[in-house]
């Protein structure tokens, strides 16, 4: 018998599977459980227009990850630091900072742990790379200045 899993079945599969199970462990052990729905026209539809969602989602997440990183590639985002003598900062510059710098100068949300820079003591230009999505990223330049 054909079933679709409603849930993740240790010895069957993922949850949204369809998936061939003896009559007898259907009736008896998924349908009473709700860890499966018998594989009719209405259940396999529904399948079907989760595949279709999940793909436009992962679409739409991608174009907008390279619309961002495409924007924001070979960009220089400036951050204002107080400093002692020789230039050396109070502090560090943070990737934190750099993701409000990057929100307020070019309109980019940007997480905080998928930027990754060096570390940040002194004035100057760094190069500072950020991961929007997988196999999507993109490098942009710091800029830290003094009052």
């Amino acid at each position: 018998m054909k079933v679709v899993l409603t849930q993740d079945v240790k010895s069957l599969g993922k949850k949204g599977e369809m998936v061939n199970v003896a009559d007898g462990h259907a009736r008896n052990f998924l349908f009473p459980r709700k860890l499966a729905v018998e594989a009719n026209a209405q259940a396999l539809s529904e399948l079907k227009n989760r595949e279709n969602a999940a793909a436009h989602k992962l679409k739409v997440e991608t174009d907008a990850a390279k619309e961002a990183a495409a924007k924001l590639e070979g960009q220089t985002v400036r951050l204002i630091a107080k400093a002692g003598s020789q230039g050396r900062l109070f502090g560090s510059v943070t990737a934190k900072e750099v993701a409000e710098a990057l929100h307020k100068e070019l309109g980019v949300q940007a997480d905080r742990r998928k930027i990754t820079i060096e570390d940040i003591k002194n004035y100057g230009a760094y190069e500072a790379e950020i991961k929007l999505y997988t196999g999507i990223s993109a490098k942009f330049f710091v800029l830290v200045m003094g009052e």
